[in-house]
């Protein structure tokens, strides 16, 4: 099974429509920066299950009462999933590996520095942050999971998708 994972959009849908053709994912997963954007995904793609948490610019556009942090079960696996602002990852990503590994998960997953990293720790905690989908950049993570448990972990760009014609 295959998990997309998205983040920093900011109005620029074309890059993730691209993604969900080419990947055909399982589950899609945005982690924030701009929350509406992953509910656009979301009605043009409904048979693909969405996970989604809103981010430092999206205090206007999720719905009330959003939860900033999700730990959610996906395609048999436990996520912490976040923006990231709030465990302020541009500095360190200290309080967001604590608090994952508090939740029992086998994966951080996080956005806001539009930088993309796919890495696991020395405990076998997987941590993935997928750049930047929108104007700051063109990726995305993607998570290979099988029987419960991840498999693979990669950064995906445009030169990875394939255009359907």
């Amino acid at each position: 099974m295959n998990i997309l994972v998205l983040s920093d959009s900011h109005s620029a849908l074309s890059f993730m429509r691209r993604c969900l053709e080419s990947v055909k994912p399982d589950a899609v997963v945005h982690l924030g920066d701009y929350f509406e954007d992953a509910q656009a995904m979301q009605e043009e793609f409904p048979g693909i299950p969405f996970y989604m948490v809103p981010g430092n610019c999206d205090r206007y556009r999720c719905p009330p009462g959003q939860p900033e942090i999700l730990v959610e079960r996906i395609c048999g696996v436990d996520f912490y999933l976040t923006h990231g602002h709030i465990h302020r990852v541009k500095a360190y990503l200290g309080a967001l590996l604590r608090d994952a590994r508090a939740c029992g998960v086998q994966a951080a997953l996080y956005g806001h520095t539009h930088v993309p990293d796919c890495h696991q720790e020395e405990d076998g905690l997987w941590v993935l942050n997928p750049g930047s989908c929108g104007y700051y950049g063109g990726s995305a993570g993607l998570i290979t999971v099988q029987a419960g448990k991840i498999t693979g972990c990669r950064l995906l760009t445009d030169g990875d998708l394939v255009t359907p014609w």
